[in-house]
């Protein structure tokens, strides 16, 4: 009896896994170098040459894709040369004057030495000319990088672009015919599906690491990681250092960058999240043609539609983005776009919520004509808008708000406006705070609204992004340092996260 259940068992699982199409021919991602990127040396069976029709056959295939994909995943090391100052003892001055009597002596400085700080991540080779994908936090402020590849060969890399609101870098090596991995259409995978990550968590002597496991879900955003988050979930084990790595297919293609993890312990408990392969690579084409990222601008600010606003508005569903005002001059005012309209569609897809749709505009790249389709009084109505350039001050909500939530107070880039308003001296430029938690530990430190940041544990900040940068690499239980400017005089301001 036993037998016959365990029979039935296995069959109703390979029943599952019959007829998907499992593998396809690794082939080159498109690069914007001239030469031609190379497939890797183990191709994949397809699934139409070798149909699985056992464990084993499965088994393989898994180990298959691993095989292929590894020799593209590289070792990332950062290194980072921070000043330490030594102060000297002022007792043995005392001391020797005390037994020896004053003496003259030139004054002393204190001492400077370095501290060298290390950290490692992993990275996706992208172009068989050295073009590699990793994350903004894998190589931010580092002031040297270096990459191993799987032949264990070294090569010193150059940071060609990093977008902090994605969490997407691309570094580069001087290196020829490199192994690449498949391109594939994050857009088209689906919850459920079997995925592999690979990358070097925890230490470099854990390289090309396989796990595998499912995609849990789709779209998550609102973590706080990034301003532009549309992460896929996997189940999929994934630690500190996987950072940068590849997320695979059971075809052996690219659907994401892994990115970050959620954790009460700091090390795997079944929840990580990848940057989707589609919103990676149109980053990397953006840095490399650019030098930065171009994005799409509508002009409006949006809010999600809750149940309350739907019955308020008499709408059946609770979906959409609802524009709560519309920018002057901006391209959805000169398109007709109005407070209180309710955008469903774009371009004939539906729009979810508004993370969904602020994410969908800003990959759209400017000068291009989007179809919307908007409630307004209760009736649908088409509008085509010309989307402009969204400007660098204005891409930094949801990352704002998420470190309002985390800190306490928000701050806002020093205008003559917010001068005027909070008694500032207009000529100082910084960050100033806007809003404050009173029951928050900055406000118990003594941080107040008008006070203009000027530093973060040290280090000038001069903008949202320098700000949000420095942030990202603190975890709770770190110290915050902030130098504050308070009626024209400088203070001190410190707290724990």
């Amino acid at each position: 009896m036993y037998q016959n259940l365990r029979r039935k068992w296995m069959l109703l699982f390979l029943g599952v896994v019959l007829g998907a199409g499992l593998f396809a021919v690794v082939s080159p991602l498109d690069s914007h170098s001239a030469q031609q990127a190379v497939p890797l040396e183990r191709q994949i069976i397809g699934a139409d040459q070798r149909p699985i029709t056992s464990l084993r056959d499965l088994n393989n295939a898994f180990a298959d894709v691993a095989e292929s994909v590894s020799p593209a995943v590289v070792t990332v090391f950062s290194e980072r040369v921070l000043p330490l100052r030594r102060q000297l003892n002022p007792f043995s001055d005392f001391f020797d004057d005390f037994f020896f009597g004053p003496r003259n002596r030139l004054p002393q400085q204190p001492r400077e030495r370095e501290y060298r700080q290390q950290g490692h991540g992993s990275g996706v080779i992208v172009s068989a000319d050295g073009y590699i994908l990793t994350n903004n936090h894998v190589v931010a402020q580092a002031d040297s990088i270096y990459v191993r590849l799987f032949d264990q060969r070294e090569f010193p890399a150059e940071v060609i672009g990093t977008d902090p609101k994605t969490d997407i870098a691309v570094i580069r090596i001087d290196a020829k015919n490199l192994p690449v991995v498949a391109r594939g259409d994050s857009d088209k995978l689906r919850v459920g599906e079997f995925v592999l990550a690979i990358g070097s968590p925890l230490s470099a002597n854990l390289a090309h690491t396989v796990t595998s496991g499912i995609v849990s879900a789709k779209g998550r955003a609102q973590m706080g990681l990034a301003d532009y988050e549309d992460f896929i979930q996997t189940d999929a084990a994934i630690n500190r250092g996987n950072s940068g790595g590849a997320l695979v297919n059971v075809d052996g293609e690219l659907v994401g960058i892994n990115a970050a993890i959620v954790s009460q312990s700091g090390g795997f408990q079944g929840i990580g999240f990848a940057v989707p392969s589609n919103m990676a690579l149109s980053v990397m084409e953006s840095l490399i043609e650019h030098g930065r990222v171009v994005r799409g601008w509508l002009g409006v600010y949006i809010q999600d539609v809750t149940p309350q606003i739907a019955r308020a508005m008499g709408l059946d569903r609770s979906d959409g983005a609802l524009i709560s005002e519309v920018a002057p001059g901006s391209p959805a005012e000169q398109a007709g776009l109005q407070d209180g309209d309710i955008v469903i569609e774009m371009n004939g897809k539906r729009v979810v919520n508004s993370v969904q749709f602020r994410k969908d505009v800003a990959t759209t790249p400017p000068r291009v004509d989007v179809t919307l389709t908007v409630l307004r009084d209760g009736n649908r109505k088409k509008i085509t808008v010309t989307l402009g350039e969204l400007p660098s001050d204005m891409a930094a909500g949801p990352v704002q708000q998420s470190l309002e939530d985390r800190l306490g107070f928000r701050l806002e880039p020093l205008t003559r406006e917010l001068a005027q308003r909070y008694g500032v001296d207009p000529s100082l430029s910084g960050l100033i705070v806007t809003d404050i938690d009173e029951t928050s530990a900055a406000y118990s430190a003594g941080l107040r609204a008008g006070d203009v940041v000027r530093s973060l544990n040290r280090r000038r900040v001069t903008s949202l992004d320098d700000f949000n940068d420095m942030m990202s690499q603190m975890t709770q239980g770190d110290s915050v340092l902030l130098r504050v400017i308070r009626d024209n005089r400088g203070y001190y301001v410190a707290f724990t996260l």
